[in-house]
Parts: C-alpha cells; structure tokens; sequence
C-alpha cells in the first residue's frame, strides 16, 4: 500500500528558525503546527517526513549530536501535542565543505524526498512539500509533488524573485491553517 506524505523542512517551518540551532532546549514550534499536522494525519493518513539540511555541521557549527538533540527535542514537542513524526532525514554537508558527491543530499536536490518515498512506501502524486525557502519548494518541485511556501523567512521580494525563476509554489502560505485548508481543498478537488 502506497502513503500520501506531507514532507516538512525543519527550521523554520515546524519550529522558530533562530539560526543554526544546536540546544534543544532553545526549540520553539510555530504556532499552529502541531495542531494541523495532528488533524492532516488523523484526516487523511498522511504520513509526516522530515527533510532538512543541516549545513551547520560541515561549517564546524555544531555536531551531528547536536542536530540529533535538536531533532528528539522537536519529536518530543510534537509528540506531546499528539503528533507522531515518521521519519527525519537531514543533509549535514554543504559544498564550500564537502565534495560533490556528499553534497548531493542537500535541497534543492530532491534526494532525501526519493529516499523516504521508496523506504517508506509513499505515493509521490498524493504527497505535498512545506517549507520556508526556495530550496524547499525546488525539492518538492523536482521530486514531483505539490509545494507549500510557509511564508516565515521570505520577503515579498524573495517570494516574487522564485516564482520569476519558475519555481512557483502550488499555494503560498501565511500560517499552519492556511495550510491544512489548501491541502483539504486539494484533496476534496482530487474526490
């Protein structure tokens, strides 16, 4: 059986992007999160994947502990608020750093997107990516799926500079509710 996944970039999107995060006590979700994603899954059977680079390993930032902390922080959050989350999986190079062939995971490649598909049984065409940054929605756009800009980091200008490059995202998003009403008026589109 094939799953419908909503793949979710991390900072930024699902918790206050401060910078290079590394304490997990520091991690505050955004309003509204928690509670959409619990109705999304419980609604639809979406299962809730997330792809986010972590650049701030190779910069020498932070460790891949640190990340590690960070991510059982933002599970433990959302788990708190009856969320489950399927799967992270996170790019921790980046190619000032790294050779080629280790950078390839990071946004917006859609590689990370590929994997979870295939080992976690996911129907692309059903499948939506949300994120802050134009990487985001040129991963999604590569790997096939729908795309969600959550307007938290980009400027009016930005947003229009992405779409002006043919990176339009399927809807542009102002909160978590806006969100979970785009994707229910795809799916009730859809039926």
């Amino acid at each position: 059986m094939l799953y419908p996944a909503l793949f979710l970039d991390r900072d930024g999107t699902i918790n206050h992007d401060t910078g290079y995060i590394k304490e997990p006590a520091s991690v505050t979700l955004i309003n509204g999160v928690a509670t959409n994603l619990k109705k999304l899954k419980e609604q639809f059977g979406f299962k809730l994947i997330v792809v986010s680079n972590q650049a701030g390993v190779s910069k020498g930032l932070m460790t891949i502990q640190d990340v590690e902390a960070v991510n059982n922080r933002i599970i433990e959050l959302l788990k708190n608020e009856g969320v489950e989350i399927d799967a992270i999986y996170y790019c921790p190079y980046h190619p000032d750093f790294d050779p080629p062939e280790k950078t390839n995971c990071r946004k917006p490649s859609p590689l990370m997107i590929l994997k979870a598909a295939e080992e976690h049984n996911i129907d692309l065409s059903k499948s939506f990516m949300i994120g802050d940054r134009g990487s985001d929605i040129e991963a999604g756009i590569n790997a096939n799926v729908k795309t969600i800009l959550l307007r938290t980091t980009l400027s009016d200008e930005e947003i229009s500079n992405l779409i002006n490059q043919g990176k339009k995202p399927n809807f542009v998003a102002n909160s978590f509710d806006d969100i979970y009403n785009f994707i229910t008026q795809c799916l009730a589109e859809e039926n």
